[in-house]
């Protein structure tokens, strides 16, 4: 269903799964505009020619949704010091983890585990739509460490505010896979992979299930009737919503 991945992926030697969410068909017949939203794993290993292919993206603000030991231990990435608004918005707060899996008897990634971040990091959303509203941020990147469940759950909710259709939500979802065997060779080559894990162990965990998102978007019609009513549930007002289309939206 998307058929032009190369143009909207970064393919950067040091940061894995980085890519532009422009160009869908949105509401109104509208599309959305290209190079002001980029969704994305972690940039702390870029090379020095990622870093200049960086700065030429121009990107104002860094939303990072990872928990704080990761930035720890990862590092914030090279966008402050190219002069970006850092924004932490942790959708798992510390020990966050152990408690979702309390919640859905569960630790591997499914919809039913998207749906518990709406339990543990529900006012990191509202926060993040106070940014994507703001005109003064854009263009901006969303990321976590590997730029695919709270990437994708956070790019969920802006795409559907946007009106883009829900097989092209999903489809967008799954264009993460695309990009694992490159992150599984980076990480074979560079760090070696985690202790018992071989290559193919390595690309089931930085890859999705083809199906969550489209369980997770099942569970918020199911409970909310719908995305966009979710985020009103939770303080999105009218007046953000239009702000945000009328950033993104041409």
């Amino acid at each position: 269903m998307i058929d032009d991945f190369q143009d909207r992926h970064h393919a950067f030697e040091g940061c894995f799964n980085f890519r532009d969410i422009g160009g869908y068909p949105a509401m109104e017949g509208q599309r959305v505009r290209w190079g002001i939203y980029y969704r994305a794993g972690r940039q702390d290993r870029m090379t020095s020619e990622d870093l200049s292919k960086l700065a030429g993206l121009g990107i104002r603000a860094q939303v990072d949704l990872r928990q704080p030991s990761e930035v720890q231990a990862q590092g914030q990435g090279p966008l402050p010091e190219m002069g970006a608004s850092y924004h932490h918005l942790p959708i798992i707060p510390e020990g966050g983890s152990d408690q979702l899996t309390q919640l859905v008897g569960d630790s591997r990634i499914s919809g039913q585990r998207y749906l518990g971040y709406l339990q543990v990091g529900s006012e990191k959303l509202l926060r993040l739509f106070h940014l994507l509203a703001a005109g003064e941020n854009l263009p901006l990147v969303v990321h976590c460490t590997a730029g695919k469940d709270r990437t994708g759950v956070a790019t969920a909710f802006l795409l559907s505010v946007l009106g883009v259709d829900r097989a092209l939500i999903e489809a967008d979802y799954r264009l993460t896979n695309l990009d694992v065997a490159r992150l599984v060779d980076f990480v074979d080559a560079n760090e070696g992979l985690p202790d018992g894990m071989d290559r193919d162990g390595m690309a089931v965990v930085a890859g999705v299930p083809e199906e969550a998102i489209g369980d997770f978007l099942d569970g918020l019609d199911t409970n909310w009737g719908g995305p966009v009513n979710y985020l009103r549930h939770l303080g999105v007002t009218e007046d953000m919503l239009s702000a945000v289309r009328s950033a993104f939206l041409e």
